[in-house]
């Protein structure tokens, strides 16, 4: 299945506290201070986007690539706000593969002083409802490393199932080490049932 014909319509996406819409030019400055005052604890489970997010000008690049890649159906990601306060809290991100079954893998992340509070865990119920709904996956994937429980919790807590653990390939635990990474699975029948 290609991807879509036309990109998903941008709307922000509401819960009780969250605002998820796909990032502006003028978030730039936000968005690069989370990442940068995040930047150890992020570094491990998002090495591509911490070093994407060097400086304030090179946020601003990747947030315009960010609205390439969204109208290409590349990749979708969405700033994750709080809605009364307006205060910046992290983004979540689905990259789809458009061959049957459709499957979308998903990332999150929160600055640090957001974590704890059940957010992660809003961002990604309306992270599965838009993926299932206008993005029409027939599966979706989460990928966390062992050593952050907060994440694993936040994927079981939405009905993801681990899937059995793989060892790495030779030359990938050369670049990334070798400490095995955990993959979650929801399929849209299972979601369905919950």
């Amino acid at each position: 299945m290609p991807a879509p014909a036309a990109a998903p319509h941008s709307a922000p996406h509401l819960t009780d506290r969250l605002l998820l819409r796909p990032y502006a030019p003028e978030d730039a400055a936000a968005f690069f201070a989370l990442i940068d005052a995040n930047r150890l604890r992020l570094r491990p489970s998002f090495p591509a986007r911490e070093t994407a997010a060097s400086s304030a000008n090179a946020c601003i690049r990747l947030l315009k690539q960010f609205g390439h890649d969204w109208r290409t159906g590349r990749l979708y990601v969405l700033g994750i706000w709080h809605r009364t306060g307006g205060h910046y809290l992290g983004d979540i991100s689905l990259k789809p593969n458009w061959t049957a079954p459709v499957t979308l893998e998903i990332g999150y992340y929160l600055a640090a002083e957001a974590e704890g509070q059940g957010y992660a865990r809003e961002a990604l119920a309306a992270a599965v409802a838009f993926a299932f709904g206008p993005l029409g996956a027939a599966r979706l994937l989460i990928r966390c490393l062992p050593n952050n429980p907060r994440s694993v919790a936040v994927a079981e807590a939405l009905g993801f199932q681990p899937l059995p653990v793989r060892a790495r390939p030779a030359w990938l635990r050369r670049v990334l080490g070798s400490t095995p990474v955990l993959y979650y699975i929801l399929r849209r029948e299972e979601q369905a049932q919950t």
